[in-house]
């Protein structure tokens, strides 16, 4: 590595961590309908419309809740404590928006004959293999597949758990990923993927 992208290296560090920084000091605002407690082992509690979710903070972070807003601060300036502060905010923002609103993604099978469907948290997939692939959801997942006439399937994945919704979408893309030329595989609905163009042959004389 040259010196160079060393320096560039140490100021992208420095960037994250101002960043995080900076998000972390943003109070999350919280809706009439959600309730947020913190215990003495410093586990954060997100009560909603939709469920409850639960996390565990590092006790170098503070978490206090004051006039429907939950403040994030830090032990000290260290780069460890400013990555932990802003990380933390993000999470419990997001199990604020899931309790309260949810999340969803929606996954598209691009391809002839490729094909889902469920027996509640069973799904079974047809990609083109010799064999069908069978993977059981979460509990916290919601799914819906979507079938219709000359379109492609849709699965509409649903939860309060951002990362477990995440985690599980990637897993479901992963059976068979998008490929390069024509695009068939499991994608993300209005995902943009990076196309090749496709092999020639040279012409003979």
């Amino acid at each position: 590595m040259t010196c160079q992208s060393l320096k560039d290296l140490t100021v992208s560090k420095n960037k994250f961590y101002y960043l995080m920084s900076r998000i972390g000091k943003l109070p999350v605002n919280l809706p009439d309908d959600v309730n947020v407690t913190v215990n003495n082992e410093n586990n954060v509690t997100v009560k909603g419309p939709l469920g409850e979710l639960t996390q565990q903070v590092a006790q170098e972070i503070k978490v206090s809740v004051e006039d429907k807003q939950v403040l994030i601060t830090r032990l000290s300036d260290e780069k460890k404590h400013k990555a932990l502060h802003g990380l933390y905010r993000s999470l419990i923002n997001n199990m604020v928006t899931g309790v309260s609103k949810g999340f969803k993604i929606e996954q598209e099978l691009v391809g002839i004959g490729y094909k889902a469907s469920n027996q509640e948290q069973i799904l079974e997939f047809s990609l083109g293999y010799s064999h069908s692939i069978f993977f059981e959801l979460p509990p916290e997942i919601k799914v819906e597949i979507k079938t219709e006439r000359r379109k492609n399937p849709v699965i509409t994945l649903q939860s309060i758990d951002k990362q477990l919704l995440g985690q599980v979408a990637a897993k479901i893309r992963s059976f068979r990923k998008p490929e390069p030329y024509k695009g068939k595989g499991i994608k993300f609905v209005d995902e943009q993927l990076r196309r090749k163009a496709g092999k020639t042959v040279a012409a003979t004389t």
